[in-house]
């Protein structure tokens, strides 16, 4: 993404091209003796006390950047919460030139990983979010903070992924002339289930729950298979069995709401609205956010999801208490 300046009066060229960085980054947290803490890094090379972050790689989500930043400053394997606001700021590019560093934030919590420090970084503090607020360097920092501490008081901190999924690019239903069901991925197809893979890693998912028909199986088998996760498969998630009855669709969906893990759904285009509207009414209540979310989950319904998007709902509670804090789209 670019923006021109106009050109220099008399100079007779343009002036010089201002491009965005892109770029992600995560605030993990703990609670330790009833205590809210997160995770600052310090980078010797400015003497400075920020968050974890780093720029995309060319064609990567950024929620996978997120994840892999993390990883890669701090040695910690982390599972992305809630989305935090993002942060914009000047910067110059690998040419010396202008440029805006753009950084999206996740709350975030630690899964795993050694804590071996990486990437420019010579120390992780976990500090308490009062000593945080006094250590960040930089006010736009202090935002993301903020908000974190505003999710941790509306228990939404806690809160678990439902991943629903549409298959990625098949094979045309023209070029196909064989069972429907049995229809496979083509080329970009499997590079988008190889990039859902990645999705599904950064969100911690731990039950993948599929259409038993071939193009979604596929989609989601590269994580399943990478994660050492059985993966279900349902005749009722397929556009067949989703013919014939859609309670069987929705059941799925309601187990999923009941067990309350991180999870992933993979299902059809004609199949997935259904789904979503029986989430819109779990949607949080909140005059403004609530209204953000539900349109979201609304625009997913009737423009019908891409193949190979992914649809992240921050879900707090279970079962019938269950309910949408917040609502991501990420394309593959």
């Amino acid at each position: 993404m670019t923006t021109s300046a106009p050109p220099e009066p008399g100079s007779g060229r343009l002036a010089r091209v201002a491009s965005v960085i892109p770029a992600a980054g995560t605030l993990p947290w703990r609670r330790r003796e009833g205590v809210l803490e997160v995770a600052l890094v310090h980078r010797p090379k400015y003497d400075d006390w920020s968050w974890a972050k780093g720029k995309l790689d060319p064609g990567e989500q950024a929620c996978v950047a997120a994840a892999r930043e993390t990883l890669e400053e701090t040695g910690l394997v982390v599972r992305l919460g809630v989305p935090l606001p993002s942060a914009e700021y000047p910067v110059l590019d690998s040419t010396g030139g202008p440029a805006t560093k753009q950084v999206h934030y996740w709350a975030a919590q630690v899964t795993g990983g050694e804590g071996r420090l990486e990437h420019e970084i010579d120390e992780v503090a976990w500090v308490d979010v009062r000593t945080a607020h006094d250590r960040l360097d930089y006010a736009r920092d202090r935002e993301q903070l903020l908000a974190l501490i505003r999710a941790d008081r509306a228990c939404e901190l806690t809160s678990w992924p439902l991943l629903l999924v549409r298959h990625a690019k098949a094979v045309p239903r023209s070029a196909w002339d064989r069972d429907d069901r049995k229809r496979p991925l083509d080329a970009v197809g499997r590079a988008q289930a190889a990039a859902v893979a990645h999705v599904l890693d950064a969100y911690g998912v731990t039950r993948v729950v599929s259409s038993s028909s071939a193009r979604c199986v596929s989609t989601v088998q590269p994580y399943a298979a990478a994660r050492g996760l059985r993966l279900r498969t349902r005749d009722s998630l397929s556009e067949e069995g989703f013919a014939e009855s859609g309670d069987g669709a929705a059941r799925q969906v309601r187990r999923l709401l009941d067990r309350a893990e991180p999870a992933a759904l993979c299902s059809h285009g004609p199949v997935l609205p259904t789904l979503l509207a029986l989430l819109h009414p779990r949607v949080d209540s909140s005059p403004e956010r609530g209204e953000q979310v539900g349109e979201r989950l609304r625009t997913a319904a009737s423009e019908s999801m891409r193949k190979g998007e992914v649809l992240v709902c921050h879900v707090v509670g279970r079962g019938e208490s269950a309910r949408v804090v917040e609502v991501e789209r990420v394309d593959t």
